[in-house]
């Protein structure tokens, strides 16, 4: 069936690059400022000087045709006539009662005029003589009709040659906010190795300068809670291991029991803590933190879920594993981290739930995908882009009794970014859908 769109595709592209083109849209606009004033110009210098140049040559025009009927002749002598057209860029045409002669038949000649009161073929270049012919005098046209399809094409060629020139300008120029977009993007990935380069120190460079000296800001600003993070989880695990021995060392009496199982759930639970502050720090130096090795993800799927089955309170798991995933280059270690914290947030979060929670690996392409739903009230849609931030708790049905700390998605993002993969988290209606994507190889 024939393509029926209101617009062709190449419209459509042309009003997208347009539209998202800063360049386009200034070349465009100088462009249309050009033709403005040119025509706007043109039009106005033509009316200022048209109408005197009109009246000062009409007068000579007719002083020159009444001496050009004198030399023909009257009657009209046709080898004079002749003689004059040969001579002259003009034509002659001349009837009446004993002569009618034409010098070229009229093919490419106009024999009316503009007199310039709006009328045309008045007596300006016709004259009748005293026996009664009429004497009318043609300009010959074909010469300026030629002439201006010339000039026209050359204008063009002219014109695109300008245009062409101010986009390439206009792209110089604007070369420092391609160098600008390209440095922000790359601050904003963690890497503040290389500076946005300073190529003018016009407005835009100062524009680079400042970019500069802002991600400079908040990369110390960074390193600095990197540093004091990392200082603080060092120097906590010392008394919290003191802590849970001292602990651990009270006398296990009836009237001390339920104290010492609940400071010993506290202290484990700061313990968990300073493990996934210190393991969010090492992820975010990147690949550098990761040992890579060719791994079965479904067998460690499979080996995650069998541990977390063995538990005393543990609760169903329904696991949909397809055979024949390719092998993925993991960190084990940090991937087991992953696929636990997953299935610990499924598992707090159905409780109640009449369905188990589900983890799906599915290949997908060269890829392999991960998902773990649960069953439970879900999140709202406004909290959707926070869950993955550190310390962050939405709502009421995800409080610290139900257990973590708002770091365990914080974690689960950070090893799949790791990893070259992504990751997304979703509303299933019922649950939560977390998903993860992981690139094979």
């Amino acid at each position: 069936m024939p393509r029926t769109d209101a617009h062709p595709r190449w419209h459509r592209r042309a009003r997208h690059a347009l539209g998202h083109s800063l360049r386009l849209r200034l070349v465009a606009l100088f462009l249309l400022l050009a033709l403005g004033m040119t025509a706007a110009f043109l039009g106005g210098m033509q009316k200022a000087f048209g109408f005197g140049w009109r009246d000062a040559a009409r007068p000579l025009i007719a002083d020159y045709v009444d001496r050009l009927v004198v030399e023909i002749g009257s009657p009209p002598n046709i080898e004079r006539a002749r003689a004059l057209a040969q001579r002259l860029p003009v034509s002659v045409r001349i009837s009446g009662p004993q002569v009618n002669w034409s010098s070229a038949g009229g093919t490419g000649h106009d024999y009316g005029f503009d007199s310039g009161d709006g009328t045309r073929g008045r007596p300006l270049l016709q004259r009748t003589t005293a026996d009664g012919h009429r004497i009318s005098f043609g300009l010959n046209l074909a010469p300026l009709r030629d002439r201006p399809r010339l000039v026209g094409w050359f204008t063009l060629a002219v014109l695109l040659g300008l245009t062409a020139l101010a986009y390439a300008y206009v792209r110089r120029l604007l070369r420092p906010l391609d160098d600008i977009r390209t440095g922000a993007a790359r601050f904003g990935s963690g890497d503040f190795a290389t500076p946005i380069p300073i190529r003018r120190k016009d407005e835009l460079g100062q524009l680079a300068s400042d970019v500069n000296t802002m991600a400079h800001g908040i990369h110390q600003m960074l390193d600095a809670k990197r540093a004091l993070l990392l200082a603080i989880s060092h120097e906590l695990r010392s008394p919290l291991t003191r802590a849970r021995v001292n602990t651990e060392l009270l006398p296990e009496t009836p009237e001390v029991q339920a104290q010492r199982e609940a400071l010993l759930r506290d202290l484990a639970q700061m313990r968990d803590l300073v493990t996934d502050l210190l393991e969010s720090e090492r992820l975010g130096q990147g690949h550098a933190a990761l040992q890579l090795e060719a791994t079965d993800l479904g067998a460690l799927a499979r080996e995650v879920a069998a541990q977390l089955a063995g538990n005393a309170d543990a609760r169903p798991l329904w696991l949909d594993i397809a055979t024949g995933l390719p092998p993925v280059r993991v960190d084990r270690s940090r991937m087991k981290l992953l696929l636990r914290n997953l299935l610990d947030n499924a598992l707090r979060h159905s409780a109640g739930a009449g369905q188990a929670p589900e983890l799906i690996l599915h290949a997908e392409g060269k890829a392999v995908g991960i998902t773990v739903r649960d069953h439970g009230p879900g999140v709202d849609e406004a909290a959707l882009g926070h869950l993955a931030e550190p310390f962050y708790r939405p709502d009421a049905s995800r409080e610290r009794s139900t257990g973590g700390v708002g770091l365990g998605l914080y974690l689960c993002k950070l090893v799949v970014l790791a990893h070259g993969g992504s990751f997304a988290i979703r509303n299933a209606h019922p649950g939560l859908e977390v998903r993860a994507v992981l690139p094979a190889g």
